[in-house]
């Protein structure tokens, strides 16, 4: 959450490297290289660590181009830091504004969907993303119509913002789902899983996996959704009233091309290189655990470096798609580091690894191991000593062959309970639970805090955070986290995380899906309908107020 900042440091004979808070350092590089016509070598920009995301550093922002400016000009170091003011006009969830409808039979199977959106963008930008189709990838339905219509207003460009399109468009889709649900006189669960499609219905494709319906199942044992009483205002706590909602998250599956360097040393260390990022979602962690587990060292003998745009190719951090890629490209290069451990091996006098072939070993505690025989073993140490060789350096580039067979997504189930005040309207999110399919998670902490993150977020989207804005003027009113309310400690309260086994072999050869955003889809939508289950009112436009409430 630190103000946005850049720190230009000048190397003399026009060289600059660059410290910036950015979700990719190379995507930065380019950008000062293409504005100010420089060579790629001699600028180098830095972002071991960073704050706060969110997707407001995906691309680069106005302060360092003036750093890199103020720098060339005084040919001296320069750090410019934006206000927090200053930060509200560098990106925010765009505005819009939903109509969705659904035609639907007694038994609760969907015959039509239409979905339209409106999304506020600025007069010189086009910025989109896609808003309506998300329907198409969770229920069965013959016809459906999608449209998506862009406003140009005298406002900055909006951005990529926590999920871009599916926790805003899900948001319509599943109170419509929860309405049509009131309106069948069908649990909304219910209505759900009649409605639940195996298939892409916009692609007519199958999933590499889909284990919705056990987030379905397993959420809604945790969460105790069998006791709940289906008419509204029927459950209380006291001067409390008691609601339950649930909706379904979706989100895609990206992978992207990047590039991973590989150091071993003879002592059995490893550098792992990579100029991803690290926003706060574990990179350097999972990282080290993929290279310790491929190249089979002790994690403590893994060093990771990254944010670097001098280190290999990489995309920037965000989409979900840096964990995917960059552990099967860590994979990888320890595939290319295995085969020349072998070839080392081989040459040594007699050898117990001779006649094996490169997918006949593998490297663990320290050793080249036959996976036929692990008596049949060779040390890491000793191939590189008998080879002479003090260093293994290897740098391969991964990408991901999608023979457009298959769609790739994560899926999660929320279910929350809201408690209301009768009298006074304020609304208390006590429970989430939320279920997430997201193929193999490597590290179950680090996602966990994601989701647990995401939840929170949802919770400000769906009652909190709103931008007011100046319509004369065109000026944020609220520019400031005093203003501008996200929720703090006392406003949540327990969030419970579970992780759906969810095998893929398809998707990529380690099985792996991101987590970063399919925390969020859903969880506003599922605090909405249960505050309808609280209230008996609707309340269709976010954020969900007190004010709304009394109307």
């Amino acid at each position: 959450m630190e103000m946005y900042a850049s720190t230009v440091i000048w190397d003399g004979g026009g060289k600059l490297t660059v410290y910036d808070k950015t979700q990719g350092v190379q995507n930065v590089q380019r950008y000062v290289c293409s504005v100010f016509d420089m060579k790629p070598d001699d600028v180098r920009v830095m972002s071991p660590f960073m704050g706060g995301g969110f997707g407001s550093g995906l691309r680069p922002q106005y302060q360092v181009v003036l750093a890199v400016l103020a720098a060339r000009a005084l040919e001296r170091s320069v750090r410019l830091v934006l206000t927090r003011q200053q930060m509200y006009v560098l990106g925010y969830r765009p505005a819009m504004i939903q109509r969705i409808g659904l035609g639907a039979r007694a038994g609760g199977t969907l015959d039509a969907i239409t979905h339209e959106a409106v999304t506020v963008t600025s007069k010189y930008e086009d910025f989109h993303r896609q808003e309506t189709a998300w329907s198409g990838l969770l229920y069965k339905c013959a016809n459906a119509k999608y449209a998506h219509k862009l406003a140009r207003l005298d406002l900055a460009t909006s951005c990529d913002m926590r999920c871009p399109s599916a926790a805003t468009g899900v948001y319509a889709l599943e109170c419509a789902m929860d309405e049509l649900a009131v309106a069948l006189k069908l649990d909304p669960l219910e209505l759900r899983l009649r409605c639940y499609s195996d298939r892409d219905q916009n692609a007519d494709r199958p999933y590499s996996s889909k284990s919705l319906r056990d987030c379905y199942r397993q959420g809604a044992e945790a969460f105790g959704w069998n006791k709940r009483f289906p008419e509204p205002r029927s459950m209380r706590d006291g001067n409390e009233l008691v609601g339950w909602g649930m909706a379904t998250g979706i989100w895609d599956a990206f992978q992207m091309p990047i590039a991973v360097r590989i150091v071993l040393s003879a002592n059995g260390h490893a550098e792992v290189s990579c100029a991803t990022s690290d926003i706060g979602t574990g990179t350097y962690t999972i990282m080290a655990q993929v290279a310790a587990d491929m190249l089979g060292l002790p994690l403590d003998s893994i060093t990771i470096k990254l944010g670097d745009s001098t280190l290999p190719q990489s995309p920037v951090e965000g989409g979900s798609w840096i964990a995917a890629s960059v552990s099967n490209g860590i994979a990888t290069t320890s595939d290319a580091v295995r085969k020349e451990l072998l070839r080392l091996a081989k040459e040594m006098p007699n050898s117990p690894l001779a006649d094996a072939a490169p997918d006949e070993v593998a490297l663990a505690d320290g050793k080249l191991v036959s996976k036929r025989d692990a008596s049949r073993a060779v040390s890491i140490a000793d191939a590189m000593r008998h080879g002479a060789v003090d260093r293994i350096e290897q740098e391969k580039s991964t990408t991901f062959a999608d023979d457009g067979s298959h769609s790739h997504n994560t899926h999660s189930a929320i279910f929350a309970e809201v408690k209301v005040d009768e009298q006074l309207g304020v609304i208390r999110v006590t429970r989430v639970v939320s279920a997430v399919a997201a193929g193999r998670i490597l590290n179950t902490k680090t996602a966990h805090s994601q989701i647990m993150g995401s939840v929170v977020w949802g919770i400000g989207m769906a009652l909190h955070e709103e931008t007011l804005i100046d319509h004369k003027f065109g000026r944020i009113m609220n520019a400031n986290i005093a203003e501008y309310h996200v929720p703090v400690n006392a406003d949540v309260y327990d969030i419970k995380v579970i992780f759906v086994d969810e095998p893929d072999e398809i998707i990529n050869p380690l099985g792996v899906k991101g987590v970063g955003e399919i925390g969020i889809v859903g969880v506003a939508a599922a605090i909405a309908n249960a505050i309808y289950h609280a209230t008996g009112k609707r309340v269709r436009d976010l954020p969900i107020t007190l004010d709304k409430l009394q109307r």
